[in-house]
């Protein structure tokens, strides 16, 4: 197996690729989407897809050659992920969802059903996503963001 990145991605590919001692192919192991969308360009034998023991998928799931999907990750009934995508740590796509080429799904983001997700999308931490949503290719559905500040009379 042939790992392209070295970063925090890639560290939790290379722990995934311990329940995969035969796996061929090159994994593109870059959280970024356009990044890994210019490596694919250069790769000729992408893996096959990466599914983590813990991730639960329907099998009728289409899941495209390159993807990974992540620990605690659901996948559920008719959904059909692209090529080179992530499904990270404990995200969940409903029945029927569609995920273009390069989208990653960020941990703990949830899609309802009938959800199309364009090619090159980041789906955010903890995003959830209404049922039969239409997102354009390359967007960032932006996570929530946390303002923290000290307690009062505590």
């Amino acid at each position: 197996m042939n790992i392209i990145g070295d970063g925090g991605h890639a560290k939790v590919i290379r722990d995934l690729l311990l329940d995969f001692p035969y796996a061929a192919g090159t994994v593109i192991a870059v959280g970024n989407n356009f990044d890994r969308r210019r490596e694919a360009q250069n790769i000729t034998d992408p893996c096959e897809p990466l599914i983590h023991r813990s991730a639960v998928v329907s099998p009728s799931a289409r899941i495209g050659s390159g993807t990974v999907v992540m620990a605690g990750a659901i996948v559920q009934s008719g959904a059909i992920i692209g090529e080179h995508c992530i499904v990270n740590t404990g995200a969940t796509l409903d029945h029927d969802c569609v995920l273009e080429d390069f989208v990653h799904i960020a941990p703990g983001a949830h899609l309802c059903g009938h959800v199309k997700v364009g090619e090159g999308t980041l789906v955010g931490v903890g995003v959830g996503i209404a049922p039969m949503a239409v997102i354009p290719p390359w967007s960032l559905v932006k996570a929530a963001r946390l303002d923290i500040e000290p307690l009062q009379n505590h």
